[in-house]
């Protein structure tokens, strides 16, 4: 039996011509200037809906694993437009050892929002013109666990006194 030679090629050309305009279309829409119109389109689709953080509103929270108060200031940093990560640990001491906070200034917990260190339960009042002022400081804390702070129950007896972190340690920077 003799096989006919149009037979045999009919079936291979068509799928290499196939794949040669697939493959010639596909150059045009992403390498030609329709390609340029497509992935422009697209990346502006892309940006206008991805819901990108600002640097200034992330938060890296340090606590003690345990404390639930630190959860409630994680908490209050959300409700006002912040984006909390929280890191459990046992190493406070040593944070605030690496970051230059005096014992007796010690913090509950130890956040990183825009560069900044922040110590404890401090009002937001007091953490956003941080941020947009942008002073040459370290960060900022309040002492311990004040009563009526952010994240503590109870109520506010007397002004939170915030201090510097930096060269003087005990710099009032705020009183609210």
């Amino acid at each position: 039996m003799k096989v006919s030679k149009s037979r045999t090629n009919l079936s291979r050309p068509r799928t290499r011509k196939a794949s040669l305009n697939r493959r010639a279309l596909l150059t045009l829409l992403i390498g030609g200037p329709g390609g340029i119109l497509v992935i422009g389109g697209a990346t502006r689709i892309i940006s206008s809906s991805a819901q990108t953080v600002d640097e200034s509103k992330k938060v890296t929270l340090y606590k003690e694993p345990q404390c639930g108060c630190c959860e409630g200031y994680a908490g209050y940093l959300r409700s006002n437009g912040f984006a909390v990560t929280i890191v459990p640990t046992h190493d406070l001491r040593l944070l605030d050892e690496k970051y230059g906070i005096a014992t007796d200034l010690q913090p509950c917990h130890i956040s990183i929002i825009g560069g900044y260190v922040v110590g404890g339960h401090l009002p937001i009042e007091v953490v956003n013109p941080l941020l947009s002022e942008k002073p040459q400081i370290t960060g900022i804390t309040l002492p311990g666990m004040p009563m009526g702070s952010p994240g503590m129950n109870g109520e506010k007896s007397a002004p939170f006194r915030i201090y510097e972190i930096g060269k003087d340690n005990h710099k009032v920077y705020a009183v609210v």
